[in-house]
């Protein structure tokens, strides 16, 4: 290529196309995988880590990479737990029984979609991530003001819909049970959230990791319906007071009493129904059916 073709105005378009665009095309496409990143951290980790926030049910994986390191396991080996680690935990791999016990017994589950090449933009992200003074994933900040009466009532308000949430989500009872819930007992698509607060799962870090599963819940259904509709922190922090209360002073709503009240009140429903249906047709016979009658009878 000579240095005429090179320079002149005719051909600097095509030039700058030829040494500049694999750049381009290569730094927009290290963007997108950042930004695809970051998204799926949000919707799969943030609600069991942070990073630079502390510990949640996951450990804070704030330089991760270098811990590992210094346990003389390298990206390859984080890359391998990080999409399965109940079988890394079950080939008797020594750092991964300390990660476990560090967690005190809960596995990380193995996430749909988490191959080798997320894993390691994940990794990328961390990384770049950990040498922030403040990560954007250092978790939400979570109040440690103690929970008042007031608090319990306003969650009790957002969990059964007589107030609404802000951001229009749908009302917890349309998904969940919780004791003290009148009729059917609430929905049954998600579980019972009366003694959510104290289960095994959220004893790792209390409060704070139950706000997180709030913030960015981690089970698609609720990724779903909360994805354009975020709970806001005034929000978070009264369900929360109202599980923690549900989870003092209340016993669980048994599914199967919530069946019985369902099949009672089906049975009553149909009855109601038939009941109905034989007053409004208790004349038909009278108005078409008699007269039909009277007529064969006259034929005879």
């Amino acid at each position: 290529m000579s240095i005429s073709f090179l320079f002149s105005s005719r051909n600097c378009r095509i030039t700058a196309l030829l040494f500049f665009g694999p750049l381009f095309v290569a730094v927009l496409a290290q963007q997108t995988q950042a930004q695809d990143a970051a998204a799926y951290f949000k919707a799969n980790c943030a609600s069991c880590h942070t990073i630079g926030g502390g510990r949640l049910t996951g450990p804070d994986l704030k330089g991760v990479t270098s811990r590992a390191q210094g346990a003389g396991k390298d990206r390859d080996w984080l890359i391998t737990y990080m999409q399965d680690p109940q079988r890394m935990i079950n080939s008797g791999d020594p750092y991964a029984a300390q990660i476990l016990q560090e967690a005190r017994g809960v596995v990380m589950p193995k996430i749909p979609g988490l191959d080798a090449a997320m894993a390691a933009s994940l990794l990328d992200l961390i990384d770049a991530e950990s040498l922030l003074e403040e990560s954007q994933f250092k978790g939400s900040a979570v109040s440690s003001e103690p929970f008042t009466a007031r608090d319990v009532q306003r969650g009790w308000a957002l969990f059964t819909g007589s107030e609404k949430f802000k951001n229009g989500a749908t009302m917890c009872m349309s998904c969940h049970r919780m004791s003290g819930v009148g009729g059917l007992g609430g929905g049954n698509l998600g579980p019972d959230l009366t003694r959510v607060y104290e289960r095994g799962l959220y004893t790792t870090g209390g409060r704070a990791v139950l706000s997180a599963w709030l913030v960015a819940p981690a089970t698609p259904a609720m990724q779903h319906l909360l994805q354009d509709k975020p709970l806001e922190a005034d929000e978070v922090h009264a369900l929360v007071a109202l599980m923690a209360d549900r989870a003092a002073k209340s016993q669980p709503v048994m599914m199967e009493a919530s069946m019985v009240s369902f099949a009672i009140f089906g049975v009553l429903g149909s009855l109601l129904i038939l009941v109905l249906f034989d007053f409004v047709w208790k004349t038909r016979f009278r108005s078409v059916r008699r007269a039909m009658v009277k007529d064969s009878i006259a034929l005879r």
